[in-house]
């Protein structure tokens, strides 16, 4: 315990502290011209600042859990902290640097791309570095013309498509095509200016404007940072088309950084609560999160455990859906289902991932529902686009079931590739558990997509 000094009676010490208010100054109230009330003096009384220790503290206003815990209590030791998350240090321990070692360089390599993330959705150009040399891009979708012009200078910069949209606009071969999502670039032709490189991006431009080009496919240099590129722009919901150009300096972003951001070992509980529900009143509610990661992933945890594999529901946000009731897809009916089915069985978890529009997001999923409307089904949407067929990560749901202690479940699900995703994450499967349900008129040919295209057990 140590005392701190009043700051009124540390500067009446002091040998000028009145300097720059001379004598005959008259009080602030009477240069306004209306009166104010008198100050009181200062206080005397000393204080005091105490410090506790973290276990002087563990008893103060804790409460017996309302249900029984699943998964990892506490949120101060190092079982429920993510790798290369650094903890709070102790009330009384001063703060040291910390080694140069990986789960430092994690941290700052998920920051500096949670700031890339930003930067290309407020149409700021990013630096990338790859294996063979560093590009530079500006997304399409958030640049202007303005800003491709002061991107120009010195050599036109190309442009970079995926190739799923680059084998729409026949710029690309079917072989090529086979991986949507990679790099595909096209050289700067004097006619491709900002409105031609706009209609080669955007899809919803293609029935505007259906003679493009001519253009021309040329070999994609640095192609590690072209994709990782691409692969950045799909993480901010923004179309992976770019203006690009080759990069010297030595501060682009390193692929590293991206793979920190979306490391799902680094997820962490944030909070939990419980949450009545219509399904389940003694339902509680958890969530989860990254430090730069925006969104946050939330697991419904329904009845008590027993002892057996939880039922285990994956169900990917759907604001369409599961919020407004939308008829095209399945989404909303499936997770009502869902809930009812784990209230019957007595124990299960819903995990509610924000990967929407299987990880494009929801504006991107929004463009693909503009082109299933012109009469292309959900899975060339997707590619046409430019995105892969499915971008969602399941390895975010293994961490998830991991931190809540359950690692052998029973997956309510029709989608081989979520069982096959969750073993190869650690979570073993004991049952897949079939989630059938009728289709209406206006998703027929979606479900028919899901089972002849995508492989869903239907």
């Amino acid at each position: 315990m140590r005392r701190v000094e009043p700051q009124a009676a540390a500067r009446r010490r002091q040998p000028h502290a009145g300097r720059g208010r001379g004598a005959g100054t008259p009080a602030i109230g009477e240069r306004l011209g209306r009166s104010r009330p008198p100050l009181r003096p200062a206080a005397r009384a000393p204080l005091y600042l105490v410090e506790l220790s973290r276990e002087g503290l563990g008893g103060v206003g804790s409460r017996p859990a309302a249900r029984p815990y699943v998964g990892e209590r506490g949120r101060g030791g190092d079982r429920d902290r993510a790798p290369g998350v650094r903890g709070l240090p102790e009330l009384a321990e001063a703060e040291r640097p910390h080694p140069a070692d990986d789960r430092v360089h994690a941290v700052s390599d998920a920051r500096a791309a949670a700031r890339a993330i930003d930067a290309l959705r407020r149409g700021w150009p990013v630096a990338i570095a790859g294996v063979d040399g560093a590009i530079e891009v500006l997304a399409i979708e958030s640049g202007d013309a303005n800003r491709l012009a002061a991107f120009d200078v010195g050599e036109p910069a190309d442009v970079l498509l995926s190739a799923g949209r680059a084998a729409t606009l026949k710029l690309a071969n079917q072989a090529d095509a086979a991986v949507p999502d990679a790099p595909v670039r096209i050289a700067r032709a004097p006619w491709l200016d900002f409105a031609a490189a706009t209609a080669l991006a955007d899809p919803q431009f293609d029935l505007a404007t259906p003679l493009k080009g001519p253009f021309r496919a040329v070999p994609v240099d640095r192609a590690d940072a072209a994709a990782a590129a691409l692969r950045l722009a799909r993480i901010a919901g923004i179309l992976p088309a770019f203006f690009v150009r080759w990069y010297e300096g030595t501060d682009a972003l390193p692929i590293a950084a991206i793979d920190a951001h979306e490391d799902a070992g680094r997820l962490a509980i944030a909070a939990r609560a419980r949450l009545p529900v219509a399904e389940a009143e003694d339902a509680e509610i958890v969530a989860f999160r990254t430090p730069e990661a925006a969104g946050e992933h939330v697991a419904l945890l329904i009845g008590q455990p027993t002892g057996a594999p939880p039922l285990v529901r994956l169900h990917s946000e759907c604001l369409t859906g599961d919020a407004l009731g939308s008829l095209k897809c399945d989404c909303g009916p499936q997770l009502q289902a869902a809930l009812r089915a784990m209230r019957a069985d007595g124990w299960g978890i819903l995990l509610y991932l924000r990967q929407e529009g299987r990880g494009i997001g929801l504006v991107n999923k929004l463009r693909a529902y503009a082109l299933q409307d012109q009469g292309f089904d959900t899975v060339d949407a997707n590619t046409r686009l430019g995105f892969a067929i499915d971008a969602r990560d399941f390895g975010v749901a293994a961490r998830m079931l991991k931190l809540l202690g359950q690692t052998r479940i029973r997956l309510l699900t029709n989608n081989p590739e979520k069982v096959a995703s969750l073993e190869a994450a650690g979570i073993a499967v004991a049952e897949r558990v079939p989630h059938k349900l009728p289709p209406n008129p206006h998703n027929e040919r979606y479900l028919a997509t899901k089972r002849d295209r995508t492989g869903h057990q239907l």
